[in-house]
């Protein structure tokens, strides 16, 4: 799915998991979309593991740490599971062209 927040002009895209977690998450702010996020719970949880945490966090942002079902005032869009995995490519490629 995917949400917009005005106030930083942001789009949300997130690949949830069946309990309510997001499993990945792509942030594109701006007219440009560009990525200043694409994280993976996965990812996260095994580079808090390895003692990298910072850098990986730095690199490619945070998962929300909420389920979606105690998420207030939101209206998310779906899409499909082709759809996000188009949006996450980019954002990945993009991001990791760039060094940290």
């Amino acid at each position: 799915m995917r949400c917009y927040w005005d106030e930083e002009d942001v789009w949300f895209y997130f690949e949830v998991h069946a309990d309510g977690w997001v499993a990945r998450q792509v942030e594109l702010q701006g007219p440009a979309l560009t990525p200043i996020a694409a994280a993976s719970l996965a990812e996260w949880q095994q580079a808090h593991e390895a003692g990298r945490l910072d850098e990986y966090d730095s690199r490619f942002g945070i998962t929300a740490e909420l389920p979606v079902s105690e998420w207030e005032r939101h209206d998310p869009e779906r899409l499909t599971s082709e759809e996000f995995e188009e949006i996450w490519q980019a954002a990945r490629r993009q991001i990791a062209s760039h060094p940290s």
